[in-house]
């Protein structure tokens, strides 16, 4: 089907799972599995209401998340099931994007995991969703840069289809590990993901300031899904207060602001999805418009920083046993930019230790491709390039990493 901009998602699942007997506390995955004329239903209405796009109900079907509920070697099986039910529901009236969701692992010094631990977890959900013949890829609700890259490697190792990419934020735009949304987006776009969003958390008005604040570092299109509103508590249950009128006010500001996918999260419904669709008639999604003043736009897991072309790189330090002091000891001498030379896997190794301390934007210095992609898969940011390694070497890395040539 001819997809247009802006084009409308769907609204919460979870929120109207729980009007239709789901509770909080079990696996919602298993539960629709054994209830199925549920997620039918919300879907049904969201297609009826208007939506483009919906989600498959996979949001938790992640092999982590479902072993955490005691279900073990079903991954694949999880998500054709739930898929196909979302493909039922679209009945060729709308596109049905894969869902993806945060794992809850986190990298050292925060967690155990490693990244390349990630990458398999969700290459293989993500294997399974293509098979299961999704049109697009979501991975959404992001709250740490490392799964957002990781998922993102994942779905590329296993598809060509479209993949979006979502965060949630605070009212500063900030992520649950501090991660700033325009440093997200600067380093998923960099990294080639098609559209780049913010999901959940709070409001229409708070997510519009955000989307306006990272609209002059965007290259792709832009996402919103907010919720109905900041989530209260009243007798007990948690409650969203934003009306579907109230919720689409925002719409064509959003749509002025680049944003060409518009839902709703938690507390949404169908009414919300119809008063988007109503709003947003007409209207026009403007046209990725960067404005960086010429700057290359790096970043670390944390911010984002803007360099002059024409920065000078410092002498890099060796990957050694002393890499985590020199890049510490430099950031707190006041160092502007780092420098690290890779010219071997075990270097990378190295600083794949200690890429979590860097604060400051960051070099790459190597004349090894296999040494340096091994380093930039391992740095949750995106980093510039300097070294003697050709064009035919170095590309294919700025379009997989983003690296910075």
């Amino acid at each position: 089907m001819e997809l247009y901009f802006p084009a409308v998602l769907d609204g919460a699942t979870g929120t109207e799972l729980q009007k239709r007997g789901y509770t909080d506390g079990g696996c919602a995955e298993a539960w629709l599995l054994e209830h199925p004329e549920a997620i039918l239903d919300v879907q049904r209405r969201y297609v009826e209401a208007g939506s483009n796009i919906i989600y498959t109900p996979t949001f938790g079907a992640n092999r982590v998340k479902l072993e955490a509920n005691g279900i073990f070697n079903r991954v694949e099986e999880f998500n054709l099931r739930l898929a196909a039910l979302s493909k039922e529901a679209a009945a060729g009236r709308a596109l049905v994007a894969g869902d993806i969701a945060p794992t809850g692992l986190f990298l050292a010094p925060l967690g155990t995991a490693g990244f390349e631990e990630l990458v398999e977890i969700y290459a293989e959900q993500a294997a399974a969703l293509e098979k299961a013949g999704v049109d697009l890829f979501v991975i959404e609700t992001m709250m740490t840069l490392p799964e957002a890259r990781a998922a993102l490697l994942a779905v590329r190792s296993v598809s060509k289809k479209p993949a979006i990419v979502s965060f949630t934020c605070d009212e500063n735009g900030r992520t649950l590990t501090g991660t700033d949304a325009a440093a997200a987006l600067t380093v998923m776009q960099g990294m080639g993901a098609d559209a780049f969003g913010l999901n959940c958390s709070v409001g229409p008005r708070e997510i519009l300031a955000q989307i306006e604040r990272i609209r002059p570092f965007a290259e792709i299109p832009l996402l919103a899904k907010p919720n109905a509103g900041l989530p209260q508590v009243a007798e007990g249950r948690t409650v969203y207060n934003c009306p579907p009128e109230e919720f689409a006010e925002c719409a064509r500001d959003f749509a002025a602001n680049g944003v060409a996918f518009f839902g709703g999260c938690c507390g949404t419904d169908e009414g919300h999805v119809a008063a988007l669709r109503a709003a947003l008639a007409g209207a026009v999604t403007a046209a990725p418009a960067p404005d960086l003043g010429g700057r290359l736009p790096c970043a670390t897991e944390k911010d984002v920083f803007l360099l002059d072309p024409a920065v000078e790189i410092p002498e890099p330090f060796a990957c050694g046993g002393e890499l985590l002091d020199d890049i510490e000891d430099a950031q707190d001498e006041g160092a502007e930019i780092l420098a690290v030379r890779v010219e071997t896997l075990e270097d990378a190794e190295l600083f794949a230790d200690c890429q979590y301390a860097v604060r400051v934007p960051l070099c790459l210095v190597s004349g090894d491709a296999a040494a340096l992609e091994a380093a930039l898969r391992a740095y949750q940011g995106r980093a510039i390039y300097s070294g003697p390694l050709a064009d035919d070497a170095l590309v294919p890395l700025a379009e997989k990493y983003g690296l910075i040539i």
